[in-house]
């Protein structure tokens, strides 16, 4: 399979099909990374298609990096723009974090996985700004260090963060489990 980077520069040379390769490749798994910022379904997809507007024209050099953190942190950049002029716009009511809908399944196993689902986007709402970002790009599938990459953080500062976040979900997911 050709890589990100390869797709992204026949892109910028003007082939079309790398785009969409590009985009079909990307498509479920950042519109997620979207989603779990954003709790609007259109607003998730509106962001999705500006990340990919910008992938289109960027003129990015990934001797330094890979498409994969770049690309998640258009994605992050993005929704982070749109939470604050959403604030602007709106009263300072908090917003729950959601997570991905998870794939089809049989009705019993849905019901239990949607249970749980609840109580870890609950989980999730209750954990600082920096730890509930650390989750979603771990979420997203990035590595510790593209997630430096995206949060212009040290590696040491990511895998620290990573580590208070699992505790905190522990801990948060025994509360909300001992309460149903």
């Amino acid at each position: 399979m050709e890589s990100d980077e390869r797709l992204f520069e026949r892109m910028r040379g003007g082939d079309l099909a790398a785009f969409d390769a590009l985009y079909l490749r990307w498509e479920r798994r950042l519109y997620g990374f979207i989603r779990a910022y954003l709790d609007d379904g259109a607003e998730a997809e509106d962001v999705f298609h500006e990340t990919f507007l910008t992938v289109l024209r960027a003129p990015v050099d990934f001797s330094r990096g890979t498409f994969k953190a770049w690309v998640h942190q258009v994605a992050r950049n993005a929704c982070l723009n749109r939470l604050r002029s959403r604030r602007r716009g709106e009263s300072a009511r908090e917003r729950a974090t959601s997570v991905p809908e998870p794939a089809p399944m049989t009705a019993a196993e849905a019901l239990e996985a949607d249970e749980a689902q609840r109580a870890l986007a609950r989980a999730v709402a209750q954990l600082p700004k920096s730890l509930a970002e650390i989750y979603r790009l771990r979420a997203s599938g990035l590595s510790y260090e593209e997630m430096a990459e995206v949060l212009d953080v040290p590696l040491g500062t990511v895998k620290s963060r990573m580590h208070q976040m699992v505790l905190e979900l522990k801990k948060e997911m025994r509360v909300w489990t001992a309460h149903e």
